[in-house]
């Protein structure tokens, strides 16, 4: 009997992973939608089959549920990852995930109604009901995480194991691991699931991710159409799409805000700027502008890589904002370059606020390799430099041209150097 059941669930595995698969690789006369609605339709069921369904292999009890269904849907969410992109894929992972929230809220409202009996005295186990939704609850979270960890996994992995079946497969056998230490934690308090079952879930788990594995190779010599290889974009990039990351940097972008720094950008210093001239000099009052640029920052860029180069400005951004009154305006004017515009401020005070800022960098912010970062200033204030903003910028640029060619890690005013 136990080689039966082993029998049956090799060919359950394979009818799963078949079917699915044909459905991912003709996503495009079918369209998406077919592959995805049929990932989303059979959790509820292998949630169930979690719960109550087991059957005897010759290495434990396991559950058909988990072992071939929910592990196959995480296997075909990374296949989906691998023939598509992170901005695809994202959407059964989050669909599954509010779709069974969903779920779960209106079986709590279906339990107000007053229900009545069927012919045979049958009657809705409300109480089985609600272990589901909390068994859901938790295997979509669970899912959250497997899924965005998987695609994660395989793409590092790709730095050491160029074969794309090893991948597949180590990252399987990863995440599946941990996926049985969460799952069975809340089956064994809930349902109080022996720990046997623990074990034979597991390696139940591990023969179905070499049987999708097998099958992966296979479908990846039948299929030579698609690039099958490893991303060429960074972690963080693929972590930032699975999470809507990219979403919220173009808000950022519409509010005028800059991603990395936080500070407006300069489209918002476009927008803002001239408004702000207008009303200083309808006012009689001086507006500076005061251009700061850290020095030899490519450097930085090229000997520690971009994202200590990151933050390290970063940093400077935070330096210079505090030094900022609420009434001036402090924007990224494009990589490593900032704009202060300062309210109601003459030339000299300008000038003594960069040299404050000057010394403040100094002080206060390293590279990476320890040294201190300095900037060069450059200083222009309307009226006398001109009347409209990008008069001032253009002063307040050359000034800061002369402060980098005069040695760099200086101010540069009106009259030479502060």
């Amino acid at each position: 009997m136990h080689w039966l059941n082993l029998g049956v669930f090799l060919i359950e595995a394979v009818v799963y992973f078949s079917v699915m698969t044909a459905f991912l690789h003709f996503r495009r006369p079918l369209g998406l939608g077919v592959f995805l609605a049929a990932l989303g339709v059979m959790h509820f069921m292998e949630t169930y089959l979690a719960a109550v369904f087991y059957v005897q292999l010759p290495f434990g009890t396991v559950s058909p549920g988990s072992s071939i269904f929910f592990a196959g849907k995480l296997m075909m969410i990374l296949m989906l990852y691998i023939k598509e992109d992170a901005a695809t894929v994202r959407q059964p992972i989050y669909g599954l995930f509010l779709g069974n929230l969903l779920t779960v809220g209106i079986a709590q409202i279906l339990q107000l109604h007053a229900a009545v009996t069927l012919p045979g005295g049958r009657a809705a186990d409300m109480g089985f009901l609600d272990e589901m939704g909390w068994l859901m609850v938790w295997g979509t979270t669970i899912l959250y995480i497997d899924a965005i960890a998987i695609i994660l996994l395989y793409e590092r992995l790709g730095r050491f194991v160029e074969n794309v079946v090893l991948r597949f497969a180590i990252s399987g056998a990863m995440i599946l691991t941990f996926d049985q230490v969460a799952f069975f934690s809340v089956l064994h308090i809930l349902l109080g699931v022996p720990l046997p079952v623990f074990f034979g879930g597991w390696y139940a788990k591990l023969l179905a991710v070499m049987l999708y594995s097998g099958l992966f190779a296979i479908y990846l010599r039948i299929d030579q159409n698609d690039p099958w290889s490893a991303s060429s974009r960074q972690i963080k990039d693929i972590f930032h799409d699975l999470t809507f990351r990219e979403r919220y940097q173009a808000l950022l972008a519409k509010a005028g805000v800059d991603g990395l720094t936080g500070l407006f950008d300069r489209s918002r210093y476009e927008m803002d700027g001239p408004e702000l001239v207008r009303k200083c000099l309808a006012m009689r009052q001086s507006v500076s502008m005061v251009i700061v640029d850290a020095d030899h920052f490519k450097e930085v860029n090229d000997r520690f890589g971009h994202q200590r180069g990151d933050a390290v400005l970063k940093d400077l951004a935070t330096c210079l904002n505090r030094s900022a009154r609420a009434s001036d305006h402090l924007s990224r004017f494009g990589g490593e370059e900032f704009v202060l515009l300062l309210s109601d401020t003459d030339h000299e005070k300008a000038l003594e606020v960069a040299e404050r800022l000057r010394q403040d960098v100094g002080a206060n912010i390293t590279r990476p390799d320890g040294a201190s970062l300095t900037v060069s200033v450059g200083v222009a204030t309307a009226p006398e430099d001109g009347r409209t903003l990008d008069l001032i910028l253009s002063r307040a640029d050359e000034r800061l041209y002369q402060a980098k060619n005069n040695g760099r890690d200086r101010v540069h005013g009106r009259h030479g150097k502060f």
